[in-house]
């Protein structure tokens, strides 16, 4: 399904990550990967209200849980550049899509990283 958020189809994710060479792009982009699914389902599933939208970024952060794995055997990790830098994509997709009272640690809650 294609973005039809503009301001979410212009933007660059994980821009921070791509242009620092400790993070492999391969790896970066399944995360970007994650992001740009998590703007789709908010578009199809139009989340009514904060628990709606926190179940959709939950299982993104699940996504990005799992994806840890891919950053270690490249010999990266989700640290504290990674960490800020998908955090506040979190926080822009919650932005760009109407929801200006979004918890920016609720959105990641389940981060293990």
């Amino acid at each position: 399904m294609p973005i039809t958020n503009q301001r979410v189809a212009a933007h660059r994710f994980l821009a921070g990550l791509y242009e620092d060479d400790y993070f492999p792009d391969g790896v970066v982009d399944r995360g970007r990967d994650i992001l740009l699914r998590l703007c789709a389902r908010v578009e199809a599933d139009r989340p009514g209200d904060l628990t709606a939208l926190y179940t959709l970024t939950h299982a993104a952060t699940e996504e990005f849980n799992a994806l840890e794995a891919a950053f270690e055997e490249a010999g990266s990790e989700i640290e504290t550049t990674a960490r800020e830098e998908i955090g506040e994509d979190f926080w822009f997709v919650a932005q760009a899509y109407g929801f200006a009272d979004a918890d920016p640690e609720e959105l990641i809650a389940p981060r293990e990283w």
